[in-house]
């Protein structure tokens, strides 16, 4: 990849953070898990900001001792009642769905069905993250001041729907923006790019990279940055896989997340 120059110089830093913020906010919506298109869609936006290219490893590729999982399409899911009132929609959040979670069309009573819903009873208000891309199982997450309420009426019934499709012909896809230095001698920067309507664990750090490769990308360079956004743990595995042959350049790495706040 050939020498590049960010197209709008860095500004002061309360411009750089206005436009950070201004990204999380148009990635938030984006639906996310480990593959599929939210991946896509979030990389290509990254790639407007910075010279992004794009790697994908095909489902079911060996990669070390770990196989790549099936792609994961999701169009609707929800759980109405019987008037049609969705009482879990993922219109609402993207959280609202466990992500990779198969496809499922059923009518069934409360007590059926809350045992695939998961809770943070210590924050009641809420909604928690969880990602199932292993067994192919289902299920939803939601705030626990509304499970409570619909436990009440365990006997209610609902229709339940999640259109989803996992793919095994689909991919794995991740990112990465290379800026050659004097040196071939590298720095290596890395962020997750696969969690769903996550502010803080995920978009984060995806703002705070794509600004920093832009800021670097108009300065002289003594390592050569390559900056990874890549799926958690998976993206990483799969990474390696495909680049042992450049680890033993890497002289400094680092890992951002959770950096919107100090918790």
């Amino acid at each position: 990849m050939g020498a590049w120059t960010s197209a709008v110089e860095p500004q002061a830093s309360v411009d750089a953070g206005t436009g950070m913020h201004a990204l999380v906010a148009e990635l938030f919506p984006i639906h996310r898990s480990v593959t599929g298109p939210g991946v896509r869609a979030t990389l290509a936006r990254l790639a407007e900001e910075v010279p992004l290219e794009v790697h994908e490893v095909p489902s079911g590729a060996e990669v070390l001792d770990w196989t790549v999982p099936p792609e994961w399409r999701l169009g609707d899911a929800y759980v109405a009642d019987l008037a049609g009132n969705r009482v879990i929609d993922v219109a609402d959040s993207t959280l609202h769905v466990v992500g990779h979670s198969g496809p499922v069309r059923a009518r069934m009573a409360w007590r059926e069905l809350r045992g695939r819903v998961h809770t943070l009873p210590e924050r009641p208000g809420w909604i928690p993250y969880r990602i199932d891309w292993g067994r192919e199982g289902w299920g939803f997450c939601m705030a626990h001041e509304e499970y409570v309420r619909l436990d009440a009426h365990p006997d209610r019934e609902y229709e339940v729907v999640i259109d989803a499709e996992l793919d095994r012909g689909g991919s794995l896809a991740w990112g990465e923006v290379v800026l050659p230095g004097e040196t071939d001698r590298e720095a290596l920067v890395w962020t997750h790019v696969c969690h769903p309507s996550l502010a803080n664990d995920g978009l984060s750090g995806l703002a705070v990279a794509t600004w920093l490769a832009k800021r670097l990308a108009g300065r002289p360079r003594r390592l050569t940055w390559r900056f990874v956004f890549a799926p958690a743990t998976i993206g990483a595995i799969a990474w390696l896989a495909g680049n042992r042959h450049r680890v033993d350049r890497i002289d400094h790495g680092l890992v951002l997340a959770c950096l919107g706040d100090r918790g």
